[in-house]
């Protein structure tokens, strides 16, 4: 018989809690708990990401909007989670901080491929994930993948926008460079969004999603700041100077460069015939 337990596992779940410290310190139980909730979450974003490329690929724009909202709203909680481990002091996590190196939420492989999927290629990673075999497949396949712009201007082709063979016939395997092109394409669709309203409605979808990454890298930075200032990080990076680095990236660089053209004489809004 099926339980509440059996079905979601909840004996093997809360045994997955293992604390490093001795004696046990009290919030290592929150950094853990956190940073698993974390995982899980980026589980179920690359889950959606499945989803949401698949309804581009068979032009069901509203399927993807649908499911780029939720990854929307799960980044939301993902940023107010960092709230909660700012509960925990700087004291607090340096009684067993120590204990974690070299470990680091730099090692998430799943981030990796998170980002890896929306663009941001880049196959030095890899070599951090030698030791974890599992790890460094999901990788390298992420990186054969198309990314979700190349979805996104195969739909926008197939809807009859005029994109360049070269971003359709592109090497998938190569990060996404900003096309000057594409974005000529997208303001467009901006400045006469009433005329192309299922195109715009999709794009201002995936600013969302981007606005969201950002604000969550941005919480991020702060609270690692706040705990440990501009100390080297366990994993041996930079610490916050690296994080602050991060908070330039974008997975939709055209989308954003274009609001710089907007307002600037054109008809924005009204339908062209």
């Amino acid at each position: 018989m099926v339980t509440y337990s059996s079905y979601l596992k909840i004996t093997e779940l809360l045994s997955l809690q293992q604390l490093l410290s001795n004696p046990k310190e009290h919030d290592e139980m929150l950094f853990i708990i956190i940073h698993q909730t974390y995982e899980l979450w980026f589980k179920q974003i690359l889950h959606e990401l499945d989803l949401a490329e698949k309804d581009l690929d068979n032009d069901n724009p509203l399927g993807a909007l649908k499911t780029l909202k939720r990854v929307s709203t799960i980044m939301g909680v993902l940023t107010q989670q960092v709230s909660i481990l700012e509960t925990m002091t700087p004291n607090d996590f340096n009684l067993f901080r120590a204990r974690l190196n070299p470990a680091s939420g730099f090692q998430s492989h799943q981030f990796r491929v998170l980002e890896f999927r929306m663009g941001l290629k880049d196959p030095a990673f890899l070599k951090f994930f030698k030791t974890n075999p599992s790890s460094h497949a999901a990788m390298e396949q992420a990186l054969k993948k198309p990314t979700f712009q190349d979805h996104l201007v195969g739909f926008l082709a197939r809807r009859g926008y005029k994109v360049p063979g070269a971003l359709l016939s592109r090497d998938v395997s190569s990060p996404w460079t900003p096309s000057k092109e594409l974005e000529d394409i997208l303001t467009d669709i901006y400045e006469n969004h009433a005329k192309h309203y299922e195109a715009y409605t999709l794009l201002e979808s995936l600013c969302d999603l981007d606005q969201q990454f950002t604000l969550w890298r941005y919480r991020h930075v702060a609270m690692v700041e706040r705990m440990i200032g501009s100390r080297i990080g366990t994993g041996g990076s930079s610490g916050v100077k690296y994080l602050s680095a991060t908070l330039s990236k974008r997975f939709f660089p055209e989308i954003w460069s274009l609001r710089s053209r907007l307002g600037s004489g054109h008809n924005y809004g009204q339908p062209q015939s």
